[in-house]
């Protein structure tokens, strides 16, 4: 079913910094659950962002990974994370998706100071709006999981939009569409949290008794979700335990620019009225007495 892409906050703009729970909608959100444990580190998901966005190729080099490349970049909005770890005296490969989580309160929408730059959608999707991008990288700075990467030829800032423009015509994202073994789910986000405790109490039967869902309380939860076999091991999967984003640094933020503005305001104001009554600053004319020549000179 094809998606409106009704808008819920924009940044930079006083609907940024209303608590999510004020803005939801009856529209229906969106949500990608990653089973890591269903993953085979195929890369058939970076193949398939990259040619559906029209991403540049960029050269890649061994570096005693399996990683094709090294990190995000501006061309390279999901990449396959490989991290070998010992477990229980096993050797394991800790392998995640790493690319943007979409969170429900976005950290990187709170710090953008350009009107319309960063847009949420009510489906839970936030894309980034190239043609308002000023480049000042605030966004870079206020996302909690390092995703948005910064281009130092265009002077703008990308990341995965969640293929947009396939979700606005009802496919689902283009990742999704390629994996070969289905560890990617698409769908709302109510029913991918009723699949993700299910894939856990699989996954428990199976023995692993950490496994856990990750879906981070402290950014309102995500919209591209994991389940993660080793739930007591986040940091293996360069996850963050508690990853956090609030508006309220943003908000003051705000409130001290407006007070700034009245503040100047009434500095020109008593400046204009000063003007009017007093008129213009004259210097006073002074007589030179001092005597000329050698008058008032001792003496030989």
């Amino acid at each position: 079913m094809a998606d409106t892409l009704s808008i819920r906050r924009v940044s930079a703009s006083p609907d940024a910094y209303i608590p999510i729970s004020a803005l939801r909608s009856g529209g229906p959100t969106y949500a990608k659950l990653v089973d890591i444990g269903a993953c085979i580190g195929c890369k058939g998901c970076e193949v398939a962002c990259k040619e559906w966005n029209d991403l540049g190729v960029e050269p890649t080099a061994n570096f005693g990974s399996y990683q094709s490349h090294r990190d995000l970049s501006p061309k390279t909005w999901l990449l396959m994370r490989f991290n070998e770890v010992e477990v229980d005296g096993n050797l394991n490969w800790l392998i995640k998706k790493d690319a943007c989580l979409h969170c429900e309160e976005p950290g990187c929408l709170f710090a953008c100071p350009a009107p319309g730059a960063i847009v949420q959608y009510t489906n839970g999707i936030v894309d980034f709006n190239q043609e308002n991008c000023i480049g000042c990288q605030y966004c870079v700075t206020g996302c909690p999981f390092d995703i948005p990467r910064f281009d130092v030829h265009t002077r703008k800032v990308s990341k995965c939009n969640m293929c947009i423009d396939r979700v606005e015509a009802g496919l689902e994202p283009a990742c999704v569409k390629t994996c070969p073994t289905n560890a990617i789910s698409w769908g709302s986000k109510h029913d991918m949290l009723a699949l993700a405790d299910k894939k856990v109490e699989t996954l428990n039967a199976r023995g692993y008794q950490n496994a856990a869902v990750y879906n981070p309380a402290g950014v309102g939860g995500t919209h591209m979700m994991y389940v993660v076999p080793h739930g007591d091991r986040l940091a293996d999967y360069s996850l963050p335990s508690d990853p956090t984003a609030s508006p309220a640094p943003m908000t003051a933020l705000g409130f001290l620019k407006r007070v700034g503005a009245y503040l100047m305001g009434f500095g020109v104001l008593g400046a204009l009225g000063h003007f009017l009554r007093y008129g213009p600053e004259r210097l006073e004319e002074h007589e030179d007495h001092e005597p000329h020549g050698d008058a008032g000179a001792p003496a030989a």
